[in-house]
């Protein structure tokens, strides 16, 4: 697991802790789901049943995301930042943003292809910003700027950096009410989020990375005995409870708030009742993860799959809701609901079995250009 594949979007590596593929792939499946539904009809026209529990549930994918993000690059890149070959590798972190970068801006014309073309213009510029594939935005940029702190993370005590996360809460917090980003909303947007726009902040959602990086460096020293994995996996599961326990006591009507959640009340910027149970519920299926460790993810090996290629599996769904359920076959707002959810559990499916083929496909390839065993490079 040490390519920038490790570092969220990666691909089929030697050595790959599969409890972290397997948590990727839950938050890439909910956010299927979640995208698939969404894409085919409005919020609005879900049932109940389809607002609680199953549109509810996929608020755990954003919260996992960003924690894992950090957690491949606790294991993956962490300890590698004191090697000789650290430049490089840091390199590689930096061109993997790029790419997904590139694809992000392709996605963007994907999504917004029925939109008028000065639409299209202003995403591609950052005037504007879609939702879909926003999440690519978060990532690309982050791959720019994050490896370059991963030395001083990897220096820093372990007090220091079990207290970084508070700061930089109260940091994005207090440049949310009160910087003006030179009245550039845009660009409070990228940084801290605006409610106006559809984004992920790099601040506002730093904290999950870090508590990620924390949850990683402890991953890898425990993942390869059984009663260890397990402990940590209790400790992350009884902080999911208790912020879910908290999101519970919180609030006066747990339905209720739940269908707001589920309509992304409180996302952008991040709200309290969200982040709680959008966080608490992410830590819980981390520690179901971590717990089952490699047993599971081949139990869940479709899940694991897409998991191991995160960004193929973006492109792969985003390009079928919007060019072929959409505009091919004229479904928006054409299907019932529950049409709906059994198209995007389809997407799951297809989107695994791609990743599949396409890894298979790569593994000659890949076997070609390693040398033989025993052989020396100069």
């Amino acid at each position: 697991m040490n390519d920038a594949a490790a570092a969220h979007a990666g691909s089929p590596l030697r050595g790959r802790i599969e409890a972290v593929d397997l948590a990727r792939g839950m938050a890439v499946c909910l956010m299927i789901v979640a995208h698939g539904t969404n894409g085919l009809m409005p919020y609005s026209d879900f049932p109940d049943w389809g607002q609680v529990p199953v549109h509810a549930i996929t608020k755990f994918s954003s919260s996992l995301f960003f924690i894992v993000f950090g957690i491949a690059l606790a294991v993956a890149f962490v300890p590698k930042t004191t090697a000789a070959d650290w430049p490089r590798r840091r390199n590689r972190l930096l061109r993997r943003g790029l790419v997904v970068l590139v694809w992000y801006k392709v996605l963007t014309v994907v999504e917004l292809w029925d939109r008028s073309r000065d639409e299209i213009t202003d995403a591609l510029l950052y005037r504007e910003f879609p939702s879909f594939v926003e999440i690519l935005g978060f990532y690309a940029i982050a791959l720019l700027w994050i490896p370059w702190l991963l030395p001083l993370w990897a220096k820093a005590p372990a007090w220091l950096r079990w207290l970084t996360p508070w700061p930089v809460i109260g940091v994005s917090w207090w440049l949310l009410e009160h910087a003006s980003f030179g009245g550039v909303p845009q660009l409070q947007a990228i940084f801290v989020e605006h409610p106006e726009y559809y984004t992920w902040g790099q601040l506002s959602r730093l904290p999950l990375v870090l508590v990620g990086l924390l949850v990683g460096g402890l991953l890898l020293r425990c993942h390869q005995t059984a009663a260890h994995r397990w402990l940590l996996a209790a400790g992350v599961a009884c902080a999911g409870v208790a912020l879910l326990a908290w999101f519970a006591l919180r609030v006066d009507d747990v339905h209720a708030s739940l269908v707001a959640i589920g309509r992304n009340d409180g996302k952008h910027p991040p709200g309290m009742d969200f982040s709680l149970f959008s966080v608490g519920g992410a830590l819980c299926l981390l520690a179901l993860c971590i717990a089952g460790g490699t047993l599971l993810a081949r139990v869940l090996r479709p899940i694991a799959v897409v998991g191991s290629d995160a960004l193929m599996a973006f492109i792969v769904h985003i390009g079928v809701i919007f060019i072929v359920l959409r505009n091919t076959l004229g479904l928006y707002q054409s299907v019932p609901y529950e049409r709906a959810l059994w198209w995007s559990l389809g997407l799951v499916a297809l989107t695994a079995l791609w990743i599949w083929l396409w890894q298979a496909m790569k593994r000659p390839l890949r076997r070609r250009r390693e040398p033989p065993a025993g052989a020396t490079s100069d």
